[in-house]
C-alpha cells in the first residue's frame, strides 16, 4: 500500500455530500479518535478508491457528489462500475477482462451471508462471530495456552476451496443492513484464545496464527495491520470493575511488547468487545503497527463469571451503511486499487464497529471473489 501515500484527498464537499456528515464522522471516530495504528482502511461502500488513514484523513480517487447523495446516485453506480479505472491495476490479475473471464469461467466463488446481530451499546463494537444463521455461529476459541488458529473449515467459517495456483481476491459484494449508520468490518479472524476468568494470575499464550505472519513490510502477509481485541463470549461478565493489564504480544518485527492497560467494563454484555467506547481494537505499544501473536493475558480483578476471548484479526475492508434496507453494490475490482487478497483457509468474519444505536442489526448479502490463476 505504499502507493497510497502519493494519493490526493477527495474533494471534501463532494465526499461529504455523497457519504453524509454522520458517516464521515464515524470513519474519523473509528481511526483518528481511537489511535488506529495500522495502514489505511478501504471504504468499500463508496465509488472510487477511497481509504481512511490513521489520522482520520481520506485519500484516493473519488468522482461523485457533485449534486447527489449515495441514494440519489445509486443507478449511476451500476453504470460507472462498468468503466475501466484510470489508475494502475495491481490485484494479481493481468487485466480487468482477465479477472472477469476467470470469475465467469469457473474460477469465481460467491460467499453468501445473513448475520442477525445482537443488542449492543452505543459507540461500542459488537462481534458477529458467535451469531448466525449464515454462516452458522462460530465456536469458542480453545483455552490457553494453545488457543485456536482459525481456518475456513472451522465451525462458523465460510466454506470455500483453495485454488491450486494463485489466490482468491475479493472482487465485489452486495450488502444490506436493517439499521442505518452501521459500519461493518470484514476481517480475517486469524486467532483466538479463551481466558480463564475469576483469576488475577498471568496466563501464558503459546498458540500462533498461520496467516499474516511475515516481518517483511512489502509482503502481502505482513504482520502490520493485525489488530488484537478482547471479545465477550456467550456468558456476560459479572459486575466487577477490571482492566486488562500486563498483557503481552509479539509485534510486527516479532519482538516482545506489552499492551497498554485496556479498561474493561463491569457486567459487559455478550458479543460486545470489552473495550472502552470507540475502541474496536486494542491499542498497541508506541511505535508498533501490528500484532503477530498474543503471549500473555492478565486481568486486574477476579471476575467471578463470564467468557472472554483474546483475538487477532486482519482488516479487509469497512462497509459504511448510509442507507437502510437497501442492497448496496460494492465494486472492488474496477473501483479499487487492489482487490483484497483472501488467503488460503481464511476465516472471514465480521465486526459491527462502534454501533450508532443499541438496536440489533441484520446484515444480508454476498461476497464475490475470483482466483488469480486457473
Amino acid at each position: 500500500m505504499s502507493n497510497l501515500v502519493k494519493k490526493r484527498s477527495p474533494h471534501s464537499g463532494k465526499f461529504e455530500r455523497w457519504m453524509g456528515k454522520e458517516a464521515i464522522q464515524r470513519a474519523y471516530d473509528m481511526t483518528a479518535r481511537v489511535g488506529w495504528y495500522g495502514p489505511p482502511i478501504n471504504i468499500t461502500d463508496c465509488p472510487g478508491s477511497v481509504w481512511v488513514t490513521k489520522d482520520g484523513d481520506f485519500i484516493g480517487t473519488f468522482g461523485r457528489g457533485e449534486f447527489a447523495s449515495a441514494l440519489d446516485s445509486l443507478a449511476d453506480v451500476f453504470k460507472q462500475a462498468m468503466k475501466v479505472p484510470q489508475y494502475g491495476f495491481n490485484t494479481g490479475f493481468t487485466s480487468i477482462s482477465d479477472a472477469l473471464s476467470r470469475a465467469s469461467g469457473g474460477f469465481g466463488r460467491t460467499l453468501n451471508f445473513n448475520k442477525v446481530g445482537a443488542t449492543g451499546v452505543v459507540a461500542v463494537t459488537n462481534s458477529l462471530h458467535k451469531l448466525g444463521p449464515q454462516p452458522i455461529a462460530g465456536v469458542a476459541a480453545a483455552a490457553a495456552p494453545g488457543g485456536t488458529a482459525y481456518v475456513s473449515s472451522d465451525t462458523g467459517g465460510f466454506t470455500f476451496d483453495n485454488p491450486a495456483v494463485g489466490s482468491y481476491r475479493l472482487t465485489g459484494a452486495d450488502v444490506a443492513a436493517s439499521v442505518v449508520g452501521n459500519a461493518l468490518l470484514i476481517y480475517d479472524r486469524i486467532f483466538g484464545v479463551a481466558k480463564t476468568m475469576n483469576s488475577t494470575a498471568t496466563e501464558a499464550v503459546t498458540g500462533d496464527p498461520t496467516r499474516y505472519q511475515s516481518t517483511t513490510v512489502t509482503a502481502e502477509d505482513y504482520i502490520g495491520g493485525n489488530f488484537g481485541f478482547v471479545e465477550v463470549g456467550l456468558t456476560a461478565l459479572a459486575a466487577t470493575a477490571h482492566n486488562w493489564t500486563v498483557c503481552t504480544y509479539d509485534d510486527q518485527a516479532n519482538a516482545s511488547s506489552t499492551l497498554p492497560s485496556l479498561t474493561g467494563n463491569s457486567g459487559a454484555i455478550v458479543h460486545r468487545l470489552d473495550h472502552p467506547v470507540m475502541q474496536w481494537f486494542a491499542p498497541l505499544a508506541s511505535g508498533d503497527s501490528g500484532m503477530r501473536a498474543w503471549t500473555q493475558m492478565q486481568c486486574s480483578a477476579s471476575v467471578a463469571t463470564g467468557l472472554i476471548n483474546f483475538c487477532i484479526g486482519h482488516p479487509l475492508g469497512v462497509c459504511l451503511m448510509p442507507i437502510v434496507n437497501y442492497t448496496l453494490p460494492f465494486d472492488w475490482l474496477t473501483n479499487r486499487n487492489q482487490a483484497p487478497r483472501i488467503f488460503a483457509n481464511a476465516y472471514i468474519s465480521f465486526l459491527e464497529m462502534t454501533k450508532p444505536a443499541t438496536t440489533a442489526t441484520t446484515y444480508t448479502g454476498g461476497l464475490y471473489m475470483a482466483s488469480t490463476s486457473s
